[in-house]
């Protein structure tokens, strides 16, 4: 993923919280730890307070990791899906702090839409009224992760990541605080449509409730029953759709410092 965004000519800084310091930029020894995951917690802005104190190690959701980002000047930051309204959220209420976050800081934000388990509907409108742009890259249907097309259409369509960059310039320069939604969708030869997904996270919901999982738990084990279910497949996807988003992520960077 680093070398992508290397070849895309921007620098890569992998952000993570390693014995309590926040890391903004790993070497391959602490990449490695990271991707071991023995000992590392995940990390939401409300945890990262206490990871800090008590020195210990985390990987960030998208919202925490769009804060240090911001805290370093970074502008510009590529995740595989981002967070959002939960299936059921009208009764527990459970909606991620990345929604929030895309409303108060100000950094871009590249991703296949949001994560295809979660009500893609609800999280369009939540991000409406939080004023977050979300703009669909060559594309006028809001990826949904694993699929090119959700059944939703994206709220405002680019071409280009130098069209994004002026987005992002246009935005901050008025003031107005808050991230920008790159929508990226999947390469195409990658995607599982969701007439064959879909089926497979209702079954991986149902598990999921089977079970009693919840909290900042479901969303780790919603993806790795998928990777169950489907014998590797929206693995290999998931992988795909996040090496896309870097390179672009790469392109958007070096296309706003231009600006």
């Amino acid at each position: 993923v680093e070398a992508a965004v290397r070849e895309a000519g921007a620098v890569p800084a992998t952000i993570a919280v390693l014995g309590g310091e926040l890391r903004v930029g790993l070497g391959e020894q602490e990449l490695d730890l990271l991707g071991r995951g023995e000992g590392v917690r995940k990390l939401s802005l409300r945890d990262l307070p206490v990871a800090v104190a008590l020195g210990q190690h985390g990987a960030t959701t998208v919202a925490t990791t769009m804060r240090i980002a911001s805290m370093a000047g970074i502008r510009v930051f590529a995740t595989g899906g981002t967070g959002g309204v939960h299936r059921g959220a009208a009764a527990t209420m459970d909606v991620s702090a990345d929604l929030t976050e895309l409303a108060q800081t100000d950094v871009a934000v590249v991703s296949a839409g949001v994560k295809s388990i979660l009500d893609i509907g609800l999280t369009l409108e939540k991000l409406e009224t939080l004023g977050v742009p979300v703009l669909g890259l060559g594309t006028d249907d809001f990826p949904a992760f694993y699929s090119r097309v959700s059944g939703f259409r994206a709220p405002l369509r680019v071409e280009s990541p130098a069209e994004v960059a002026r987005v992002m310039r246009a935005k901050w320069a008025m003031k107005l605080a808050g991230g920008v939604l790159v929508a990226n969708p999947i390469p195409e030869e990658a995607e599982v449509p969701a007439s064959d997904i879909d089926p497979i996270i209702e079954r991986a919901l149902a598990d999921m409730e089977a079970r009693g999982v919840g909290g900042k738990d479901a969303t780790p084990f919603l993806l790795g029953r998928i990777v169950e279910i489907t014998g590797g497949r929206s693995l290999d996807a998931n992988i795909a759709l996040v090496m896309n988003n870097a390179r672009v992520a790469g392109e958007i960077a070096v296309e706003y410092s231009r600006l």
